[in-house]
């Protein structure tokens, strides 16, 4: 990936495009966990010096999205069975409050927006894509907890998200319908009747399902 594919985010600092690049593939699972990095081959892949390159890996590796180990080698992190417990936890009683703090917020232009992307989802499920499930299943969630204005509390979930991207993207490869879509439709439904109470037991739902299927997958 060199200048051709930059040109729409020419106005970033290379570093920052390395980042922001390197982050969504770590987030959508496009980067397979206990893959080893270097910043050498970073570097050749986009085409750039070292030093944009280390800058981009050393604020991922501070975010929990890559592992640098004592002899410096650097890896995507495969989760344990406890781990991914803690940062679904963490999902668990943060999301179903974004979706609350975002109800208020919200119009028929959202809710047909959030129809159409669980629609992607739906066929990315069909054609057994993870990382296109993945990414449609998050733009869903980023979507809906834009409209809360709690960047703060966002930022916190998408840490979280990034810290799980590599393994969810090999366990859900591994499942045969993964719930989300039926999930989202009840999500959506509760949105329209302007009902907090089912909105948050329908977003806490989605992600402890979400939890006990990627458990099952490492079983």
């Amino acid at each position: 990936m060199s200048t051709r594919e930059r040109s729409t985010d020419s106005t970033l600092p290379m570093h920052e495009y390395l980042y922001r690049t390197l982050r969504a593939e770590v987030m959508h699972g496009e980067i397979t966990p206990g893959l080893s990095l270097t910043i050498r081959g970073v570097a050749s892949r986009f085409n750039v010096s070292m030093t944009p390159a280390r800058e981009a890996m050393r604020r991922l590796s501070a975010e929990g999205a890559l592992t640098l180990s004592s002899t410096g080698r650097i890896t995507t992190p495969m989760l344990s069975t406890e781990r991914i417990e803690e940062l679904a936890s963490i999902r668990a009683l943060l999301e179903p409050e974004l979706a609350a703090r975002a109800q208020v917020r919200v119009h028929m232009a959202l809710i047909e927006r959030l129809q159409n992307i669980n629609a992607v989802i739906e066929q990315t499920i069909v054609k057994n894509d993870s990382v296109g499930y993945i990414r449609s299943n998050l733009e869903f969630h980023r979507t809906l907890y834009l409209r809360a204005q709690a960047p703060a509390m966002l930022a916190i979930v998408e840490t979280v998200w990034l810290q799980m991207g590599p393994t969810m993207s090999l366990l859900y490869s591994r499942l045969q319908r993964p719930n989300a879509a039926r999930n989202h439709r009840i999500v959506i439904a509760a949105l329209m009747a302007g009902d907090e109470s089912a909105l948050k037991q329908a977003i806490g739902v989605d992600v402890t399902q979400g939890l006990r299927m990627l458990v099952t997958a490492r079983e």
